[in-house]
């Protein structure tokens, strides 16, 4: 590739968009850079306005530290105002997508989006989360722990693990109701730790009353479980969190509920009409599932005590989002001010083979959400492409599984984390290319608005995978080369807890639950301190918050990319080669003229050589870093 051609930059950030936030109407000026040269004649921007192709010649706008800017200025009129550019020289024209150059004329896919009239949950953009499960976080009031046969659920009694270090068991032997007394309290007790360690906001697992010690199996959504504080707990956990500048995001299945719901009966079965075993209340309550002949009804995934909710009855969505005292609306409001929602399943939301609501439904959900808090955060479950999701109407995140815990797991080692669950692919593949690495981040991303890469929901561990460092067969420094890459994407990481003190666990989904291990020795683990780094980079370098993101090389098992702002860049290297290897980074391309030190912020020493507008740096095998350039 040409030289001039490699440097070529824009995105939708706010280097590059004069308002990558605008109304419908308002004129932005959008801009691109590439090195100083001879061989560009022309800019071009191709978008579509009302349908039809419009193209406008861009201006030579200024030159700055050996970069040539070009620029324009649109004004956009629907939700979304997609271009791409045309880089024209004498002989030659390349396009230019949020995907990649090309020589030939692109789709309009991965075209550049603008969306108009957003909602964007700007906080996200510098957010470290983590991730609580809230039974095995903490215990800061062992008088509402559950007790031993309290209750049964399918048959089964509930278990108090009165060692708050044992190992848990497993399902099999205590399906779910072996409760180690974590609660609210004990979240609020940990503040100070966790505002230490660099988070900024708190992800927290189900706590609406349930049977299970996960609580997915909600059977009040008005009510938070008194064995976790009750909502006066919640209330003093959203008050503490805030006076500390944090935000709160909680966890709810909106898709489905326990059998143990009151409004599908507390004995988890509803009878026939004929025995005449409920009365008005509970006839309008059994609409609110998909009941069948002979009292069959559907599930989630076949889970026979996890009901699925009918959305097509109107008065169930009052009651869930569309009322004023609705449930998704009664927990953002006062007194418990919470600051969004992630939604569990959210793939298969209101999607129940004839009914397909869910283009209908996420729509208004998000509406409710929005029109209590315009800064609310809205994450949807969902582990594959969901780009159908993301287009500025419905959520605003995915928990990223698809285009940054997968790859990254397998770039480093693991089988696909969907292989896994399905035998006949459960073979060893050779380890992921830095290319390949490279190709399904950038297939993912060049499909995403920019406004909605930089909020994305990254991470590699969570309550529902086993957890990375627990792999025996993943180093240390391949870990680190993980959480390396998971911090750095655009969006905002999520720390699933214990991750930052090396918490024990098993190589599978079970064994990722054990209680977090309280010592006065933690902060000193080669984890923690990787992890606190980390989380003060992301929060105070703009390149990590606010930057965007383009690959430099995916040689053999090496990846190297930039985040980027308009003058200012950090440089990130992994590698999980076994061999050493030298990496290119051109700073021209980045705004700097000369190259008297680089550093890496993580503190490794680093060797490379200067050669005209770029360095080679040596890359020792399976070795991470974060460079900046100094001039």
């Amino acid at each position: 590739m040409r030289e001039w051609l490699a440097s070529v930059y824009s995105d939708g950030s706010k280097y590059f968009v004069s308002n990558p936030l605008p109304k419908k109407g308002e004129k932005i000026t959008i801009s691109l850079r590439c090195i100083v040269n001879e061989d560009l004649k022309h800019v071009i921007l191709r978008g579509k306005v009302n349908g039809a192709e419009q193209l406008i010649t861009m201006e030579k706008d200024r030159v700055e530290n050996g970069l040539q800017f070009y620029s324009c200025k649109v004004t956009p009129w629907e939700d979304v105002f997609h271009y791409q550019f045309y880089l024209v020289t004498e002989e030659e024209i390349y396009y230019y997508t949020q995907y990649r150059i090309t020589d030939y004329v692109p789709d309009e896919i991965y075209d550049f989006r603008i969306l108009t009239d957003y909602e964007q949950p700007s906080w996200v953009r510098e957010a470290v989360f983590y991730q609580i499960f809230p039974d095995r976080f903490c215990n800061g009031n062992p008088h509402n722990d559950v007790k031993d046969r309290e209750y049964q659920l399918d048959g089964w009694d509930t278990i108090q693990v009165k060692d708050w270090n044992k190992e848990p068991e497993p399902f099999n032997r205590t399906h779910g109701l072996d409760f180690y007394g974590g609660d609210l309290e004990g979240i609020q007790e940990k503040i100070a730790y966790l505002k230490e360690l660099g988070v900024t906001a708190v992800y927290v697992n189900p706590i609406f009353q349930a049977a299970s010690v996960h609580r997915y199996d909600c059977m009040d959504y008005s009510v938070i479980d008194p064995h976790l504080g009750g909502n006066e707990a919640l209330v003093r956990l959203s008050e503490a969190l805030h006076e500390q500048g944090m935000k709160l995001v909680l966890d709810i299945s909106i898709n489905h509920t326990g059998t143990t719901h009151k409004w599908f009966n507390k004995d988890g079965v509803f009878y026939p009409k004929s025995v005449g075993a409920y009365n008005n209340k509970q006839a309008r309550e059994r609409s609110y599932y998909f009941f069948h002949d002979g009292n069959d009804y559907d599930t989630w995934c076949g889970v026979k005590n996890l009901p699925a909710l009918n959305y097509t009855d109107e008065n169930l969505r009052e009651i869930v989002y569309r009322g004023q005292d609705s449930i998704i609306k009664k927990w953002i409001k006062e007194p418990y001010k919470i600051d969004g929602w992630r939604f569990d399943v959210g793939d298969v939301m209101a999607r129940n083979n004839l009914v397909q609501l869910h283009k209908e439904i996420w729509p208004e959900i998000r509406k409710s959400i929005k029109e209590e808090n315009k800064e609310a955060y809205i994450v949807g479950e969902d582990w594959a492409d969901c780009i159908e999701h993301l287009q500025g109407d419905e959520w605003d995140a995915t928990m990223n599984y698809f285009a940054c815990a997968r790859p990254i797991r397998e770039f480093v080692g693991e089988i696909d984390l969907f292989q896994q669950r399905k035998e006949e692919l459960q073979f060893s593949l050779k380890k992921m290319t830095a290319k390949n690495f490279k190709n399904r981040i950038t297939q993912y991303y060049g499909k995403l608005p920019y406004v909605m890469q930089e909020i994305q929901f990254n991470l590699i561990d969570s309550h529902d995978v086993s957890r990375l460092h627990n792999n025996t067969s993943i180093s240390f420094e391949d870990y680190k080369a993980a959480v390396v890459l998971y911090f750095t994407l655009p969006g905002a990481p999520c720390i699933y807890y214990g991750d930052e003190v090396g918490i024990q666990g098993k190589n599978d989904v079970e064994g990722c639950r054990y209680p977090m291990p309280w010592s006065k020795d933690m902060e000193k683990t080669i984890y923690y301190k990787m992890y606190h780094q980390l989380a003060n980079l992301k929060k105070k370098n703009d390149a990590l918050a606010y930057g965007g993101l383009q690959f430099l090389s995916n040689d053999d098992y090496v990846i190297s990319y930039v985040r980027c702002t308009d003058t200012k860049a950090v440089f990130i290297i992994a590698s999980v080669d076994d061999e050493e290897r030298m990496v290119e980074i051109p700073y021209v391309y980045y705004g700097y003229q000369t190259c008297n030190h680089i550093e890496d912020l993580l503190g490794a020493s680093v060797e490379y050589k200067d050669r005209n507008g770029k360095v080679m740096v040596r890359i020792p095998a399976h070795s991470s870093y974060l460079l900046t350039i100094q001039e």
